[in-house]
């Protein structure tokens, strides 16, 4: 049995542009005393690495790094990469072995928040 889209009153169809709604920072980062917590989803092998944007299905900063999943090499280069982009020392402090993440990056949060928001 096919339903025909005409079969379907209007009130139950929900446009996805109605329902978008724009992610940023606060939607993926913890202020904590020492700084602020991100979540991060990285992936790994990639052919550049960077910041790419808001994974909004798993509310999660995603970060592209060059290096391997393998012996720790993906997370030391999220680590450099997020030091080198807020100038603050940044550790892992979930998810070593798995693609999701959540970076402590140790500083004053509002200015780690300024930097981060200034971002392509």
């Amino acid at each position: 049995m096919s339903i025909e889209i005409n079969e379907i009153p209007s009130e139950r169809i929900i446009s996805p542009v109605s329902s978008y709604t724009a992610m940023d920072l606060a939607d993926v980062s913890r202020i904590v005393a020492d700084g602020m917590e991100l979540d991060v989803l990285v992936s790994p092998g990639s052919d550049r690495s960077g910041i790419e944007g808001f994974d909004e299905w798993r509310k999660r900063l995603v970060v592209r790094v060059r290096a391997p999943p393998s012996d720790g090499k993906a997370n030391k280069e999220v680590e450099a990469l997020m030091k080198r982009v807020t100038g603050c020392r940044s550790e892992i402090i979930r998810g070593h072995l798995n693609r999701q993440k959540t970076v402590m990056i140790y500083g004053d949060s509002v200015t780690i928040s300024k930097v981060l928001e200034a971002r392509p």
